[in-house]
């Protein structure tokens, strides 16, 4: 049976992480070349579009000449899921939705990750908890 479009799904409760940091997320000119810097640390993301150049690093990585902004925290969603799972990042980006917290996504083959700002990191933390989602030490 097919849920109708209308009806609520039920929550996906999951495990995630917090790796260390602080990252930065920055844009730079889409035809900037590609920074060594932005490629090093636990985690990175490099996405090229026609509009520009992506990219979310280690915040320490950072030349004194780039501007982040602020500092983000970043969990990652303890996969791997199959591309026919529905409703994984909805049922952990809905708990900061509804608090208000932003957040920055990235999508890679197995998983998921999403930034906060480090400012917003520990409401972040208690609504996903209190939505049932496991941090993992």
């Amino acid at each position: 049976m097919i849920p109708e479009a209308n009806q609520p799904r039920q929550r996906v409760h999951l495990k995630f992480s917090r790796i260390p940091g602080p990252f930065a997320v920055c844009r730079l000119a889409p035809d900037a070349a590609m920074p060594e810097w932005a490629l090093l640390g636990p985690i990175f993301s490099v996405t090229r579009t026609a509009e520009e150049l992506s990219i979310v690093c280690l915040r320490e990585n950072l030349p004194p000449e780039i501007d982040a902004g602020q500092h983000w925290t970043c969990f990652k969603l303890e996969g791997p899921f199959a591309f026919t799972q529905v409703g994984i990042l909805a049922s952990f980006l809905n708990p900061l939705v509804e608090n208000g917290i932003p957040i920055f996504a990235i999508s890679t083959y197995d998983t998921d990750y999403v930034l906060v700002s480090e400012e917003d990191a520990q409401r972040a933390l208690q609504a996903l908890q209190a939505a049932g989602h496991e941090l993992r030490r």
